[in-house]
């Protein structure tokens, strides 16, 4: 087993747009900083015990290297930030602005199969979980 990342992301692989924007981050992720763990993987449980699944498949889940929870836009802030890539996403975490992306994270999260299909022609990825390229 290699270095603990700094962020390891628990994200749902049947979602056609989540695992499109994984599969971003690890193309973007050349330190190899942030680890990516399917929420629909059999051993999830066993391996993060103090994960709760119900909960991270309502709202995205990250752990930090300290073991810190961190949720939503936090997560998807933080690790592009940990890409050097898609600086802007930080703006959604300014004061003013925080309140309301954060509605609407969750307002995508609740309905991210609709919004898969609308975009992608696919509600859910057909083998139930969408394959990640590995660089």
């Amino acid at each position: 087993m290699g270095p603990t990342p700094e962020l390891t992301i628990f994200y749902d692989s049947a979602c056609p747009l989540c695992s499109r924007e994984m599969a971003q981050l690890t193309e973007h992720d050349r330190l190899h900083k942030i680890q990516l763990e399917d929420l629909n993987a059999p051993d999830l449980s066993e391996r993060f015990p103090q994960l709760n699944l119900e909960a991270a498949n309502t709202i995205l889940h990250g752990l930090t290297s300290d073991g810190r929870l961190v949720y939503g836009l936090d997560v998807t802030a933080m690790a592009w930030g940990l890409t050097g890539k898609h600086c802007w996403v930080k703006l959604l975490r300014l004061p003013l602005i925080k309140p309301v992306a954060d509605k609407a994270y969750l307002a995508f999260a609740r309905n991210r199969y609709k919004l898969s299909y609308l975009l992608t022609g696919e509600q859910r990825c057909e083998t139930g979980s969408c394959q990640i390229k590995k660089p």
